[in-house]
């Protein structure tokens, strides 16, 4: 026997398939949706659709935006003598509302990780290395991986690949962040210290 009907089951199921999101929990979800005014849910419905056709990844530092360039690289008051490396979007956010940086960013998709078959032509590290010697005007590179073996690890292989351009600072973020933690689930503070008292790698 069903439980529910089919279109609120294919909901649930589709809510359960976020990340940390359990039966229960989209069960509550579909339910608050299938209580929602009619008009409030197919806007939620339309913003999802909006979402999907209309972002995309920034030509150049790979941050969400809804055409070629995102509004952070389109921002002239930026400074183009810093740049930040991060993992992904939600670390770039982290930072950024700190309110404590105001260079330019890149993210990389990820972190090398050769147990997942992960390497750096899986990641947008070719496109990092591109853009810096492209650029001409980087001063310092701060790399803001996560504090993970395999962060820790892309974090040297960046360096590495990087020697030769001796007149680019190459620093990392401070120890304040544990060890394994998510950088996107730090407090301001925290990522603001961690920036602050970034070293030379």
């Amino acid at each position: 026997m069903k439980t529910f009907p089919q279109s609120v089951q294919k909901l649930i199921e589709h809510f359960s398939k976020l990340p940390g999101v359990g039966p229960k929990s989209a069960s509550r979800m579909a339910f608050h949706v299938l209580n929602m005014p009619k008009e409030s849910a197919l806007d939620f419905a339309d913003t999802i659709r909006e979402m999907k056709e209309n972002v995309q990844f920034c030509n150049q530092c790979f941050h969400l935006a809804e055409g070629p360039l995102c509004s952070i690289c389109q921002d002239a008051e930026r400074d183009d003598k810093i740049m930040m490396v991060v993992e992904d979007v939600l670390d770039l956010i982290a930072f950024e509302s700190t309110g404590e940086f105001g260079g330019r960013y890149h993210v990389l998709g990820g972190v090398i990780s050769p147990v997942n078959g992960i390497g750096p032509e899986e990641l947008n590290i070719f496109s990092l290395f591109k853009r810096l010697k492209d650029s001409g005007v980087v001063q310092e590179l701060i790399v803001a991986t996560n504090p993970t073996l395999e962060g820790e690890a892309t974090a040297m292989y960046i360096k590495q690949e990087l020697v030769d351009l001796g007149n680019i600072s190459i620093t990392r973020i401070a120890r304040g962040v544990p060890t394994g933690a998510d950088l996107d689930y730090a407090d301001r503070s925290t990522l603001a210290k961690a920036l602050s008292g970034r070293i030379q790698l």
